[in-house]
């Protein structure tokens, strides 16, 4: 194999000019990420699904239910090849990929394999809403209920930094253990 390299879109390729295959996200229709992942996997394109069980409560009885982990989402491995990327979007249910700049943006294997493991584990797991450093954030729930802020991390140490915009003066507090949301 030759030496890897990277084209302009972001997805790896092989000195010869090969794609290598990556994982890339791709956007389903509400409810339709089964659906979605069995057509593309009888198409041969190698898919995963994340799916969380569930113990859903009826009157007469409880079944345990998988759900998808990101409602709305699927993940495919190919190389970025424009002829792939035709036969994923022409499947039905399939809205389109995540895309940056014009180009599908590739996801990091390690992330994908992360949430493999949990999974793999039956570490209660679910989703939660996307939050970085520098976000404004509200918390909800507990003492501080509706408290605003800019959330930062130092060394995994989660604060929530409260300014006083008149004065330019700012306090931090730890939040670890509460409920944050972005504002």
């Amino acid at each position: 194999m030759g030496r890897t390299g990277w084209i302009q879109n972001g997805a790896p390729f092989i000195e010869d000019g090969t794609a290598v295959p990556c994982w890339y996200a791709i956007q389903t229709r509400c409810r339709f990420e089964k659906k979605v992942a069995a057509q593309l996997q009888n198409k041969g394109i190698k898919t995963f699904l994340p799916l969380v069980k569930e113990i859903h409560r009826w009157s007469d009885r409880r079944q345990a239910i998988e759900k998808p982990l990101f409602p709305g989402y699927n993940f495919v491995h190919l190389p970025d090849s424009p002829g792939l990327r035709l036969r994923v979007l022409q499947t039905a249910g399939v809205n389109g990929f995540v895309m940056m700049n014009g180009f599908p943006v590739p996801v990091p294997e390690q992330q994908l394999e992360d949430v493999r493991r949990l999974l793999a584990n039956e570490i209660a797991c679910r989703a939660y809403p996307f939050l970085k450093a520098g976000q404004r954030v509200r918390i909800r729930g507990g003492c501080l209920d509706g408290m605003e802020g800019i959330l930062i991390a130092e060394n995994k140490d989660h604060s929530l930094v409260i300014s006083i915009e008149s004065i330019q003066r700012s306090v931090a507090i730890r939040i670890d253990g509460y409920d944050v949301v972005g504002a």
